[in-house]
């Protein structure tokens, strides 16, 4: 089988925030995460190949030279066709893309939130951000929280932004915890089991949808 049928690229921007719980569905789907690690200089091809972006703790409208870099490629396998599934900064990064624009909250949305879809089912998902995105034209507005009503966005079915964490599990978190240490948000020493599976759940089929829409 060709690799670009069973790889898929993924681009991580700080070595605290990996994959997480998108390891265990591109495991379960015969597929292998190709990590590159922005912040280290590294990108793939500017190309239409589908791509996950991560998030960060950089302001997406400035931050570091090579954050700048990254948005010069995004935009360039955009205009390729390549479908994007972003999360967090990754998604702020894929509106600025767009059209759209990113700005700072009043105050940042941190921890355990309840997010509402347009379906009507609610979630709770982690969260830890300070900027919100306003949406790109064409944009479909999938989900929202009280304190912040962009948490998902598609510009069709293969450009998926969501401002949550739903690839954050429990190593994730510990990991972030031990990294940031006091100035991290996230729980600590709870037993949030059910959370993380229900929101893996979630994942794992929103994932499925876009993976085969980038192959329709």
């Amino acid at each position: 089988m060709p690799e670009h049928l069973t790889s898929l690229n993924l681009i991580q921007h700080h070595p605290a925030e990996g994959p997480g719980a998108i390891d265990d569905w591109a495991e379960s789907r015969g597929l292998t995460l190709k990590v590159f690690r922005a912040d280290l200089g590294q990108l793939p091809s500017e190309s239409a190949a589908p791509v996950i972006i991560l998030g960060g703790p950089y302001e997406s409208n400035a931050g570091p030279e090579w954050l700048a870099a990254e948005r010069q490629w995004l935009a360039a396998s955009i205009e390729a066709g390549a479908p994007v599934f972003a999360i967090c900064l990754g998604a702020q990064l894929l509106a600025l893309s767009l059209g759209g624009s990113v700005r700072r909250m009043a105050e940042p949305e941190t921890g355990w939130t309840r997010i509402s879809f347009a379906n009507g089912q609610p979630l709770t998902v982690l969260e830890w951000h300070e900027d919100a995105i306003d949406l790109p034209p064409n944009a479909h507005l999938l989900a929202s929280s009280v304190r912040c009503a962009q948490q998902m966005y598609a510009v069709g079915p293969t450009r998926v932004g969501v401002q949550f964490h739903p690839e954050w599990n429990a190593e994730s978190v510990a990991l972030l915890n031990t990294h940031f240490a006091d100035d991290s948000p996230l729980p600590r020493d709870q037993d949030d089991s059910a959370a993380y599976r229900q929101v893996s759940d979630w994942l794992h089929v929103t994932l499925d949808q876009w993976h085969a829409a980038t192959k329709a």
